[in-house]
Order: C-alpha cells, then sequence, then structure tokens
C-alpha cells in the first residue's frame, strides 16, 4: 500500500479483525455485484469506500425516479437521462475512490454470459430480484467454487445468508424450489429504505469478513427495521441429493436462452431474444416519425404511448406497459425487428 492509502483506510487498518494484511486482501479481490438496485447500490458505495480493488457492475436496468428512494449511489441527473445503473454506479465509483476499478457491466446476466462476467470474481454479491438469477448465481458459485452472499428485502423484511461453497449448504439445498404464488415486491408492497440498507450492510459484512479470511458462521440472519426483530437460525446442512452442490448438475448454468420475464411487478417486461448488437443510432432515425425518441448513447428509449421501450446496444430490451411476454414479444417485433 501507498502512505495516501494507509492514510485513506486507517480506521478500517486499525480495526483488529482487518488490519494491513486483510487491507491487502481487499486491496487485491474482484467483487461481483450482480444486480445494482436497492441492495447492489450499497454494496458498491461500501466496497469502493473500504477499497476493494476491482468491482464487477452487473445489471440490465436503468435508473428511474422511483429508485432514488432507496438506492443510494443514484442522483435525480441519473433518472432524468435514464442512465443504466451498472454506468450511473461505476462513475459513482470514480467520484468516491479512483483508486478503485469499476467495471460498468450493461447486461442480463444468464447462462450464456455468466462465465464471462463473473471471471476472476473473488466473491459474489446478491443484488438481484428474482429467484431464478439466484439459482444461476448459486450454479456458478459451486461450479467454480466461489463464495457468494444471499440478500433480499421488501416492507420493512429482509434477510442475508453466506453461502461457502464446500462448506455450508448452498442456495438450492435451503431453497429446492422458488416460492410458490406471487410475491410482494417493492412494488406492490412498498420498501422502507433502511431495511435495504440493513440487509446490504450485512451482506458486505460478511463479505469482507470471507475476503479477510475469516470463517464465517453458516446462519441465516433476518430484520425487520419497523419492529426491530433480529433472528438467526442455522442454515441447514449441505444436501447431498442438492442439485446444485450434491449431484453437481448444475443444470440452471448450463441452460441456454432466457425467457421473458416480467420485471418485480413493475408493469414491465425484459425481452432478449435477439442475438446480434443493435445500432442505437440508426434504429432512433428509424423510430423518430413512430412516437417519442431519446438516447444516452447506454440505451435508447421509445415512447409510443401507452408503452415505453428502452432498448440496450446488446439487443435487450425493456417495455414498460404490460406484463404479459405475448405483448411484449409483438412490440419487440414491431419496433425492432425478430
Amino acid at each position: 500500500m501507498t502512505d495516501t492509502e494507509r492514510e485513506r483506510y486507517s480506521r478500517q487498518i486499525l480495526f483488529q479483525g482487518i488490519g494491513p494484511g486483510g487491507q491487502e486482501r481487499l486491496r487485491e479481490a474482484t467483487v461481483a455485484v450482480i444486480g445494482c438496485g436497492a441492495l447492489g447500490a450499497f454494496h458498491v458505495g461500501a466496497l469502493a469506500r473500504a477499497g476493494a480493488g476491482r468491482l464487477l457492475l452487473i445489471d440490465r436496468d436503468f435508473v428511474e425516479l422511483s429508485n432514488l428512494q432507496r438506492q443510494w449511489l443514484y442522483e435525480e441527473s441519473d433518472a432524468r437521462d435514464a442512465l443504466p445503473k451498472a454506468v450511473a454506479a461505476a462513475r459513482a465509483v470514480a467520484r468516491i475512490n479512483s483508486g478503485v476499478h469499476a467495471e460498468a457491466l450493461v447486461a442480463d446476466l444468464s447462462a450464456d454470459n455468466a462465465g464471462d462476467l463473473l471471471e476472476g470474481a473473488s466473491i459474489l454479491l446478491d443484488g438481484t430480484d428474482n429467484f431464478e438469477t439466484r439459482y444461476l448465481i448459486n450454479d456458478f458459485a459451486v461450479d467454480r467454487g466461489v463464495p457468494w452472499v444471499y440478500g433480499g428485502a421488501v416492507g420493512s423484511y429482509g434477510l442475508a445468508m453466506p453461502v461457502i461453497p464446500g462448506r455450508t449448504a448452498c442456495f438450492e439445498c435451503v431453497y429446492p424450489e422458488p416460492p410458490a404464488g406471487p410475491q410482494p415486491t417493492c412494488e406492490t408492497a412498498g420498501v422502507l429504505n433502511t431495511i435495504t440498507s440493513l440487509v446490504a450492510s450485512w451482506q458486505v459484512s460478511l463479505a469482507v469478513r470471507i475476503l479477510c479470511g475469516e470463517e464465517v458462521d453458516a446462519r441465516i440472519t433476518t430484520f425487520d427495521a419497523w419492529s426491530g426483530t433480529v433472528r438467526q437460525i442455522t442454515m441447514p446442512a449441505p444436501d447431498a441429493s442438492c442439485p446444485a452442490c450434491g449431484q453437481r448438475t448444475c443444470r440452471h448454468l448450463s441452460g441456454r436462452g432466457r425467457a421473458p420475464i416480467s420485471l418485480c411487478g413493475r408493469n414491465a417486461v425484459q425481452i432478449h431474444e435477439r442475438h446480434r448488437p443493435v445500432d442505437l443510432e440508426e434504429l432512433g432515425r428509424r423510430l423518430s416519425p413512430l412516437g417519442q425518441v431519446r438516447s444516452n448513447g447506454f440505451a435508447l428509449r421509445f415512447i409510443a404511448p401507452p408503452y415505453e421501450m428502452t432498448v440496450f446496444p446488446d439487443g435487450r430490451a425493456i417495455i414498460k406497459g404490460t406484463q404479459d411476454p405475448g405483448v411484449a414479444r409483438s412490440l419487440y417485433s414491431r419496433y425492432i425487428g425478430n
């Protein structure tokens, strides 16, 4: 470390659990933050301030005004410009700590790209909003022997859990099947910004402990920021019949393609069926006679009431105004092509 780094992290180095050796480990670490929303944005800010050397910021979405209540890194200008969250987060890291290298990866994590996007990660932090992606993260972690930290929050309730391949149960051991039926979301049940920051802080604490070489307890921790209750339960033992860590089939990681998915109760559907890039400038010229077009170089927004479509350079699109994948597919085909 340089003298400047020693001064910058001096209060953290004084803490016995980290010390100079732990700070060096953080400096050498690559942390993948998967989802830069309410949890992930906090992960990014905390890790940048703690001196994690390299951050892989993976997110498929863009900043909206409703995010600002709980997504601490972003500002009104980010929402006004509809910046991809990964890009806005990377820019915030540059302002917070120029010694941290943050890579903005505007992408939807899938079986097709997980190997490329997560390559070299020392640990994975879950800031996602759906079980499908978490099973994929879990498969990658088990397959590569990389630790990860699960987290979730809605309303005033949240939880976090470390997954250490080879030592703890994996995510699929604990949740063999995703929850049945409609689940509450931030859009249907609301969310306190204190619970998202509480869960995210706990996730970062676990990640820092793991990166510093400490053996964390295999426990699920739950919080209620409104009632003030905190509970911890011991995770079950690894299940020899688990398809992921027991049988090592990693079926989510070996899958290909991704069906259209509704986005966390947002009256929006993501479509990613095109496997070639889109020229946003040319698309903007083609769509401008048909509705309002705005582009920032990272994404193009096309508004043709009652629908709003945000298109990314990789061909992915988020269509607002419907939760019907059939309608979303039809709009995608009409305006972007097959």
